[in-house]
């Protein structure tokens, strides 16, 4: 049995190109950076999580409630090939009993702030906004989109930043948590416009206190899925 199944829906993608010296502190044990085209990627994501069931079942108050995290690429070479899978910075929720859950089972870093969000389909598109508090201050993604969706070329940005199925969480110097995300080839929207107010120091440190002046190389919105979230092994 998955350890958890949900939807994914409505997944706004902030992405930019940064230096690799940036991200290796964080680069779990067994891990490589993984790159695209020769440049590095860090993403700020939001989206729903949506019908959320834990070991089948369904918690009360907690099966829909936002996310937004900050992630970056890893690959892991194994006797059949690469799997290729993220690193989360932070995720954060508004749930403190997904938080508990997740940093007390997966060894990942999530945080709960007060958050909301809001879909609004009119005649001219989609408009998607994602919105969290932290320090008194309200952050905001926002994309506005045509309402129709395209299929994801192969050897694209929109393939590389949405096709890892992997996630890996840093147990120590020398253990890494590993665990699969299972979930079909997604769709993306046409972006005709995007915010982006986020102070990146205040939720990320101040690595990433560089992105409050940085222009993203590119912003997506996908459609998503149903999902899993297999259990998890450590890897020595």
């Amino acid at each position: 049995m998955s350890f958890l199944t949900a939807e994914w829906r409505k997944l706004i993608m902030v992405n930019y190109e940064v230096d690799p010296s940036i991200l290796k502190p964080y680069v779990p044990y067994g891990t490589e950076l993984d790159f695209f085209k020769d440049k590095c990627y860090v993403s700020l994501v939001g989206f729903m999580f949506l019908n959320t069931k834990l070991l089948g079942f369904k918690i009360p108050f907690h099966r829909n409630f936002e996310e937004v995290n900050l992630r970056f690429y890893v690959k892991r070479k194994t006797d059949n090939g690469y799997k290729r899978g993220v690193v989360f910075i932070k995720e954060i929720v508004p749930k403190p009993a997904i938080t508990f859950v997740a940093n007390t089972f997966y060894n990942e870093n999530y945080e709960t702030l007060p958050m909301k969000h809001s879909w609004n389909v009119n005649e001219e598109g989609l408009k998607v906004k994602y919105q969290w508090k932290k320090n008194k201050n309200w952050n905001l993604i926002e994309i506005d989109v045509e309402n129709s969706t395209n299929e994801i070329q192969e050897n694209s940005v929109i393939e590389f930043i949405s096709e890892h199925y992997w996630g890996y969480a840093k147990e120590t110097k020398s253990r890494t948590t590993e665990y699969e995300v299972k979930h079909p080839k997604w769709k993306y929207y046409s972006m005709k416009d995007y915010t982006i107010l986020v102070d990146f120091k205040s939720n990320y440190g101040a690595d990433f206190s560089f992105l409050n002046s940085r222009k993203p190389n590119s912003v997506m919105l996908l459609d998503g899925s149903e999902i899993s979230v297999e259990n998890k092994k450590s890897i020595k």
